[in-house]
């Protein structure tokens, strides 16, 4: 009889669950994998770096497949949750802020010390260390030496795919978890890894492009080399640079007004991907508190009005760069930027004003701003500054505290402390943009059968966005929020099949006064009315 004194009034065992043999085995494995990284980061020679490139990946991913095998196929399919609270990794607990502090030490070099990495360290400029060790499959897939950059995408390719496996693994009971994740891996692999790559072997002149990317996540993609070197490159460079404007205001509008934002942040966004795979064991860590969502939206808004501020700043100083090649004056693009503006703000105003509710001054607030600031930029700007700065140090101030520390170094070396979604919640505007028109005029909805639901807490405890969503189920009130990527976990781990994910009509879409509480809602008009 054991003499360890357990407080835990569970009736269950109350003790993380024990790793069996083949799983240590697996980790050993994988460990191995990364053992071989770490010494190419030691500057070790190896004979054949491609042999062990290939060494390297092939072990990590063996390892997590037999890992993920062992834990998911050995059991009924079904809900996989157990012990997330009782094991020190994905707890906070001291192997959890371990791993956080080495990922969050390897996105600090990877943005601001790649020649610790080994770039450019050898001989007449050849890279070294880590970096030289992918040289050989990045000359297979683009004939040039790897980068820094080049390195994080193979990882983060092989983290999607490998992880990917284990999110299949663990929720093989539902089809939509299994298309959304084979979905990702797809876009991750071809249009954000291979394709690029292949089309800089076909036409070096253009630049590295993620046909899945848009603005404002790559927000990169008008700056003047960019535009430039699409123009100068014909018929294929002008294609690119149409879809990159078609994507905007057409192809994500249409999308998300029928599917919600979850079409892009959980079945293509590669930052989603990696979320949902890689970083699924770490959902359960998001706040649901009051004061977090308040954050949420401050946060997201102001990056996304930074965003578009700095966009619009950038692509004004070039626009009187060269008059001839430009035929958009910059008066013309502020008068155009301010008039769609003032569109949108109308629109919602007059269509939508009751459901912003007390949202809608701070709504006027930010459009008032923005367009001060338009205005600002008119009398200030000239073809290198604006508001007295120069725009340059505007997008490279962008870059390194939104692109680089917050949704690098923050929102994924963070992952073990903040959650999954970190970067998606509070700081993505691209998520801002998508969830703003989710919750204005779209036709998705989460449904819930307020009568089915026991109060379990799955569906709040896996929300990996923050969203208390127990609250709406005990009620039976759609959940309607800028937030939800539509990932449909809170769906999956339900026990009662209280959720649903739909898309139906704009029409009794949001439904806060519909929840039977008492005498308070006439039963027969309200069957009448469905």
């Amino acid at each position: 009889m054991s003499n360890k004194l357990n407080h835990s009034m569970s009736l269950a065992k109350p003790d993380a669950l024990n790793i069996t043999t083949k799983q240590k085995i697996a980790l050993i494995i994988g460990i191995t994998g990364l053992f071989i990284l770490t010494l190419a980061l030691l500057n070790t020679s190896f004979p054949n770096k491609g042999l062990f490139l290939s060494l390297s990946l092939g072990l990590i991913s063996i390892g997590t497949i037999v890992y993920s095998r062992e834990a998911y196929l050995t059991k009924l399919e079904g809900i996989k949750n157990d012990g997330q609270w009782l094991k020190s990794i994905s707890s906070r607990g001291l192997w959890g802020w371990i791993l956080g502090i080495i990922l969050t030490g390897f996105y600090i070099v990877l943005y601001f010390f790649e020649q610790l990495l080994g770039l450019g360290q050898g001989v007449d400029g050849a890279n070294t260390g880590l970096i030289s060790l992918f040289d050989p499959l990045s000359q297979l897939l683009s004939g040039r030496p790897a980068s820094q950059w080049f390195v994080y995408g193979t990882l983060y390719t092989i983290a999607i795919l490998a992880f990917g496996y284990k999110f299949i693994l663990k929720y093989r009971h539902n089809k939509y978890q299994q298309l959304r994740t084979v979905s990702v891996m797809f876009f991750q692999l071809g249009f954000a890894f291979l394709i690029p790559e292949f089309m800089y072997r076909m036409n070096s002149s253009l630049p590295y492009y993620d046909l899945k990317n848009m603005w404002p996540l790559n927000y990169y993609n008008f700056e003047q080399y960019r535009v430039d070197s699409f123009i100068n490159n014909g018929n294929i460079g002008m294609a690119l640079l149409i879809f990159g404007v078609l994507s905007i205001f057409v192809i994500s509008p249409f999308l998300t007004y029928k599917y919600g934002k979850r079409w892009y942040c959980s079945w293509v966004c590669g930052c989603g991907g990696l979320a949902e795979t890689a970083g699924d064991s770490f959902r359960h860590l998001s706040s649901k508190k009051m004061s977090a969502w308040k954050l949420e939206r401050w946060l997201i808004h102001t990056v996304l009005v930074f965003s578009v501020v700095m966009t619009t700043a950038v692509i004004y100083t070039y626009l009187g760069y060269d008059p001839d090649k430009y035929w958009l004056t910059r008066e013309v693009f502020l008068i155009s930027i301010g008039v769609f503006l003032t569109i949108v703000f109308a629109v919602i105003m007059i269509f939508k004003r009751q459901e912003l509710g007390k949202d809608a001054k701070f709504g006027a607030i930010g459009y008032f701003v923005v367009i001060a600031l338009l205005i600002a930029m008119h009398f200030t700007g000239t073809t290198d500054q604006v508001f007295f700065v120069k725009a340059g140090a505007l997008k490279s101030a962008y870059g390194f505290y939104i692109g680089s520390i917050f949704s690098g170094v923050i929102g994924t070396g963070f992952y073990p402390i903040l959650g999954n979604r970190a970067w998606c919640r509070f700081g993505c505007p691209m998520a801002g943009i998508l969830g703003f028109q989710q919750r204005m005029f779209s036709k998705f909805r989460i449904t819930t059968n307020g009568g089915q639901c026991i109060s379990c807490g799955n569906c709040s405890n896996s929300c990996e966005m923050g969203i208390d969503v127990r609250h709406y189920a005990q009620k039976g009130e759609n959940i309607v929020r800028s937030s939800c990527v539509g990932c449909g976990i809170c769906s999956a781990v339900c026990p009662r099949g209280v959720l649903k994910l739909e898309n139906d009509s704009m029409k009794g879409r949001i439904n806060p006064t519909e929840v039977l509480l008492g005498n308070d809602v006439d039963l027969m008009e309200l069957v009448n009315q469905k």
